[in-house]
């Protein structure tokens, strides 16, 4: 593999894009979500991703030149329709909006509708957390996994994230798919021609497999089983039902080039800490507190620090662009 700096690897991905078809900026977003989850150590969502998008786009199943467009229904409410397009620069128009709505109202949402696989949410609502926000996302994925006691699947693996500010440092960040796994690390490793853990996912039969295209045919398992199954229902309506666009059973795959747009969905919430405040302690003097008592105890540390020490190391050493691209498309 070609070891390069984030830079020039984001330089290099959106030219990808843009030789396929996708507009500058639409390129330029693409590129940093990919090259941003790569480097957080998130391979499911990075440039693994890279060969399966250029598909999409060449297909059409991904509208390349499509632009967002907000519109305000409510006073906090910004709703976005990505057009058939990437999910990134319908996001990015979230995060550059909402921060003054949520400062305005104390609490604002933003529907994302028509929308495409959002790749590694937790950077979105950091974004969010950078502005001062506390932030939630829920997003839902083409069917994946069966609903508690059921063979087929009904829900995607849904990802929920969220972030919280803390003074002085990077914010705290949680972002897990309602799977065992994500779906990502499968289909890296059905690339890699890797098996994976058994426990994972079910064959289309409904059989434990350690085989990862068996796995991509069937469901995935649930994490937490029943309680991690009645998450994804509650995703399910917050992302699609209340957004308006399709279930997962309705989507077309994130994983190739067949049929229409998948229309999925996205639901941002931003919330501004001094609308909530009360006549305690202020959220920031909080928020210190509860850090301060996670961390004193050895062994133990807020989520996302993992992430962040991977994100520093590929700031100082570059990350590496798959040889196989490389090859084809050229050098960074």
């Amino acid at each position: 593999m070609t070891r390069t700096s984030l830079d020039r690897a984001e330089a290099w991905v959106a030219r990808l894009f843009e030789e396929g078809g996708a507009a500058h900026p639409v390129a330029r977003s693409v590129a940093r979500a990919l090259v941003g989850a790569e480097a957080d150590g998130l391979k499911g969502h990075g440039l693994s991703r890279i060969p399966t998008y250029l598909g999409m786009l060449k297909a059409g199943k991904i509208d390349g030149t499509a632009t967002p467009v907000a519109t305000r229904p409510r006073p906090g409410v910004l709703a976005i329709d990505a057009a058939d397009g990437f999910a990134y620069p319908a996001i990015d128009l979230a995060i550059a909006e909402l921060p003054a709505v949520a400062r305005a109202q104390g609490i604002a949402a933003a529907p994302v509708t028509r929308s495409n696989h959002c790749g590694a949410a937790g950077l979105h609502v950091e974004r969010l957390a950078e502005a001062g926000l506390v932030a939630l996302l829920f997003a839902n994925t083409p069917e994946a996994m069966a609903p508690w006691g059921g063979r087929k699947a009904v829900f995607g693996t849904n990802p929920i994230a969220f972030a919280a500010p803390i003074p002085g440092r990077a914010p705290a960040v949680v972002d897990l798919a309602l799977s065992k796994v994500a779906r990502g690390n499968i289909v890296a490793a059905k690339q890699k021609g890797e098996p994976i853990p058994e426990g994972w996912a079910l064959d289309p039969d409904g059989k434990p497999t350690t085989d990862a295209g068996a796995a991509l045919a069937g469901t995935m398992v649930a994490m937490g089983d029943a309680k991690g199954a009645a998450l994804a229902f509650m995703v399910e309506v917050l992302a699609a039902a209340l957004v308006g666009t399709h279930f997962a059973f309705e989507a077309s795959s994130f994983l190739d080039d067949k049929g229409g747009p998948p229309r999925t969905g996205q639901l941002i919430l931003a919330i501004d800490p001094e609308a909530f405040g009360g006549s305690g302690p202020g959220f920031s003097a909080r928020m210190t507190t509860l850090a301060a008592a996670i961390e004193g105890q050895d062994g133990a540390r807020l989520s996302g620090a993992r992430r962040l020490a991977l994100r520093a190391a590929a700031r100082r050493d570059g990350i590496a662009l798959p040889a196989d691209l490389v090859e084809k498309h050229g050098p960074a």
